[in-house]
């Protein structure tokens, strides 16, 4: 069973999420057209105010430009001098572009094009008043115009212009008036739709975030259940792994326990059997090798098979339980297996002792030999080394090995390999007596290295086998050798130093 605290792809939104966000971009949509026209509105308001501070500033520049005609020319009359003819000379043109400019600004208004028209003839037939009263002046003198001002009424026609003034201005103002309260009233509106769209997109952030909450929650809570199921596998998985390690040094610790006293007693009672099957068939032979020589003869070979099958029976045993380690001890057994590796396999294989090793119990000695005789088997399957050096020494507090070659190296992926048995053997080995235990690659990045160490000090050394309970120490960075193809590495078989004799003259064996 697996856990994954990753959550679970979909295809799509949710129904409900999509309706959402397809009104919140709803929202959006209407709120910037809102803001658009509200824009346009604002503008047109502007162009209006504008508009009409223009045309009032020109109509009264009109009523300026011909009061300071008549100003000019009455001045011309008193004084005689065409200085004051130049505001009128400039009237008419300047007169002209004004009611240009009036023209254009008023298109849109037909009322105030009307009253532009009657200003427009109020004001150049004052203009032609006036080019006729200077005609008169300069025919017939101020007499003439005397006369002419008894008779004509110019303040009216003044009075008239300004009264058109008056309306084309006031009437301005109101189309102003009248437009500003239209545009009131679209401001209210829009006011009034932007605060309705607020408050939807309001209504519609706060369901969001509700959703967004749920969700939230939803997700914290599948989360805190992941988290709470992978935290009970990681329990339940370390807890396994304790109990198949235990299990595993437990097997191991029985295993050598059961092939100590298999070698005792293949030792012990065929050893003995065989001695006395051959005491006895040495006798029979020496009985009927002169009266019968060819049962002699069979007798003979019957007797080397036997001594065959001692020869196996001892071998048997070595490999059960090394004698050496219990005769001679760890310094010696370690030394001649080395010899014997490095004659068979043909490799140089030095074996390297410092200080004393042989204080280590049977349980101790037994390790450290399995952990040399499994390293040199894989590095005769697969280091593919021409020297090997096993050094062995001890230190305070235990014993630490070192088994180092120049072969091919260790792959980086060999622990992860699911049949490296022989190195989780020799781990476990070292972990059963509260070592540790460390594949690496060599010096220099060649060969393979191969660390262990054993301590002294939480095992008593009394030399019998009962099971320790020692602590198990925080291992060391854990890597292997090439592991086997097999389901196990098998190790080679211990070789003993002890030189086969042929019988004695009583028919035993030595």
């Amino acid at each position: 069973m697996y856990f994954s605290t990753e959550p679970p792809v979909t295809t799509g939104l949710p129904f409900y999420k999509t309706v959402v966000c397809l009104t919140c971009v709803l929202i959006l949509i209407i709120n910037g057209v809102s803001l658009f026209l509200n824009l346009g509105s604002l503008k047109g308001a502007n162009e209006i105010q504008g508009q009409t501070a223009k045309v009032i500033d020109k109509v009264q520049y009109v009523n300026v430009l011909i009061m300071d005609a008549e100003s000019s020319l009455r001045g011309y009359f008193l004084s005689g001098s065409e200085v004051y003819l130049g505001p009128l000379r400039t009237a008419s043109s300047e007169i002209d572009a004004q009611f240009g400019e009036l023209d254009r600004l008023l298109a849109d208004s037909p009322s105030q094009r009307r009253n532009l028209a009657q200003l427009h003839t109020l004001v150049y037939r004052r203009l032609d008043t006036m080019n006729q009263v200077l005609d008169v002046y300069r025919q017939g003198g101020l007499a003439d115009i005397l006369k002419i001002a008894g008779t004509s009424d110019s303040k009216a026609e003044m009075d008239e212009i300004r009264l058109q003034v008056v309306i084309l201005v006031q009437e301005q103002n109101e189309l102003l008036a009248a437009r500003s309260a239209t545009f009131y009233r679209e401001y209210q509106h829009a006011v009034f739709l932007g605060i309705s769209i607020n408050a939807m997109a309001i209504l519609v952030l706060a369901l969001f975030y509700r959703l967004i909450r749920r969700s939230y929650f939803a997700r914290a809570t599948t989360q805190r259940a992941l988290e709470n199921a992978n935290d009970n596998l990681e329990s339940m998985v370390v807890l396994r792994t304790e109990q198949l390690s235990v299990l595993s040094r437990h097997l191991i610790s029985v295993s050598e326990e059961e092939k100590a006293r298999l070698a005792r007693e293949l030792h012990d009672e065929l050893g003995a059997n065989l001695t006395s099957i051959n005491i006895d068939m040495n006798a029979v032979a020496d009985t009927v090798r002169a009266t019968q020589p060819a049962l002699a003869v069979m007798l003979d070979r019957a007797r080397a098979t036997l001594v065959d099958t001692v020869e196996l029976k001892r071998r048997i045993v070595e490999d059960l339980r090394p004698s050496l380690l219990d005769h001679l001890g760890l310094s010696a057994a370690v030394q001649s297996y080395c010899e014997e590796f490095g004659r068979v396999t043909g490799l140089d294989c030095e074996a390297l002792i410092d200080g004393d090793v042989d204080v280590a119990g049977p349980m101790h000695a037994i390790a450290v030999f399995r952990i040399v005789q499994e390293s040199l088997n894989n590095i005769a399957k697969y280091a593919q080394a021409r020297q090997v050096i096993v050094h062995l020494g001890r230190e305070a507090g235990g014993l630490s090995l070192e088994v180092s070659d120049d072969g091919v190296g260790i792959e980086g992926d060999a622990v992860a390999k699911p049949k490296s048995h022989g190195l989780l053997g020799m781990r476990e080995r070292a972990l059963l007596l509260g070592g540790s235990l460390r594949v690496k690659r060599g010096v220099n990045n060649l060969g393979t290295c191969v660390e262990a160490f054993i301590p002294l000090s939480r095992v008593a050394d009394s030399g019998d086998n009962g099971n320790p309970a020692p602590e198990d120490p925080a291992p060391l960075p854990f890597s292997g050798l090439h592991p086997s193809e097999g389901d196990r590495t098998p190790s080679l078989r211990p070789y003993s130093i002890r030189r086969h004799t042929p019988p004695g003259p009583g028919g035993q064996s030595p």
